[in-house]
């Protein structure tokens, strides 16, 4: 059956995120589950005249590349890899799982091993800068945010603005207010996250906050950067619980001293976080923190993109750095924790009070 917001996903994606222009290759890479948004994607890049190629990925890959594959395999990206990946103009990535606890037990190691081999492709494409990530909803996705299938399509696409006449335009509105608050935290040198479990200060002097509405994740809805490597100190919980990896994470607290976690410790998955800590020497370090502004999502789902821009939420990763924030830290290892500061919490910058129970005072962001 036709769905008119998959049409509408389809022209934010193409027509604003990516700006998809006449003669210009265009990936779209995602599960079979997602073949009606691909379909949908697939008409859109035609008619504006770019040439789309598409990536259909088959459920179960990960699982059978992990159970089989031999140590050359961990070593070396297939060129033709490499030439898609420099050779494409822009990228459409889906997310559409059919199983998102389908790497549950696999082996740490080997889960490190493969990102660190994947790490230069995924700068190349960072640095494209012409890039989207989104999400199609599947029976998986439903179940692990504790919602049916219907109720979870209209949780997820109106995260995305879909219910607006002119959704692009609804992205394009949005960018103004968050300019704002992007410009207020460039002033400052200093921020501070206060909440149960949580009081944390990290310096951000000198590094430049990215706005981002729309282009690079849908649902969108943050501002970013990343923090000086050894300036957090303090403790932080995390109250949102992450899927990481396959498995579940919940409860963490991490203390930082000059930058670094130097203890950690979590209700559940506290085995597989230390791992992630103990990936490389840039995994105990910050590489990003995050300002959700989306108050379209109401609620948290167990997925990352949409709970990191939950409005009234900081998120904090540990790892890379994304280099057009100023960031320094290099690591394979980019993860992002969610910190809830609705109920109880402040956001601070240079000791001013501009967000209280994840409400702000001089933004209008639909808080």
């Amino acid at each position: 059956m036709r769905d008119e917001r998959l049409e509408k996903l389809a022209r934010v994606l193409v027509d604003y995120s990516i700006e998809a222009r006449e003669g210009e290759q265009v990936t779209v890479a995602g599960e079979v589950g997602a073949e009606p948004l691909i379909k949908a994607l697939y008409t859109r890049l035609l008619q504006v005249g770019a040439v789309p190629v598409v990536q259909a990925q088959l459920p179960g890959l990960q699982e059978l590349f992990f159970e089989h594959a031999q140590d050359l395999h961990y070593q070396t990206i297939p060129s033709i890899r490499r030439f898609v990946t420099e050779e494409a103009d822009a990228q459409i990535a889906i997310k559409a799982p059919s199983n998102t606890r389908a790497l549950a037990n696999v082996d740490p190691a080997r889960q490190r091993a493969l990102a660190e081999l994947n790490k230069p492709l995924q700068e190349a494409v960072l640095e494209k800068n012409r890039w989207v990530l989104t999400l199609f909803p599947t029976e998986a996705l439903a179940q692990e945010a504790n919602m049916g299938l219907t109720a979870y399509e209209e949780f997820a696409f109106s995260a995305m603005g879909l219910d607006e006449d002119d959704p692009v335009r609804y992205w394009q509105e949005k960018h103004p207010e968050q300019e704002r608050l992007k410009e207020r935290l460039e002033e400052a040198r200093e921020i501070r996250l206060v909440g149960p479990g949580t009081d944390l200060t990290l310096s951000v002097a000198g590094r430049t906050f990215v706005n981002s509405a729309g282009r690079r994740n849908m649902p969108c809805g943050e501002v970013f950067t990343g923090p000086v490597e050894d300036s957090a100190n303090g403790h932080v919980y995390f109250g949102v619980p992450a899927a990481i990896g396959g498995r579940e994470v919940a409860g963490v607290t991490l203390r930082f001293e000059n930058g670094k976690v130097v203890e950690a410790d979590a209700e559940k998955g506290r085995e597989y976080l230390e791992s992630l800590l103990d990936t490389d020497a840039g995994a105990r370090y910050l590489g990003e923190i995050g300002i959700g502004t989306n108050y379209g999502i109401r609620r948290a789902s167990g997925n990352v993109l949409f709970d990191e821009k939950l409005g009234g939420t900081v998120h904090l990763a540990i790892g890379r750095s994304y280099k057009e924030t100023g960031g320094k830290n290099d690591s394979s290892v980019h993860t992002d924790l969610v910190c809830d500061l609705r109920d109880g919490g402040g956001l601070y910058a240079d000791g001013e009070l501009i967000q209280k129970d994840g409400k702000f005072f001089e933004f209008d962001l639909g808080g």
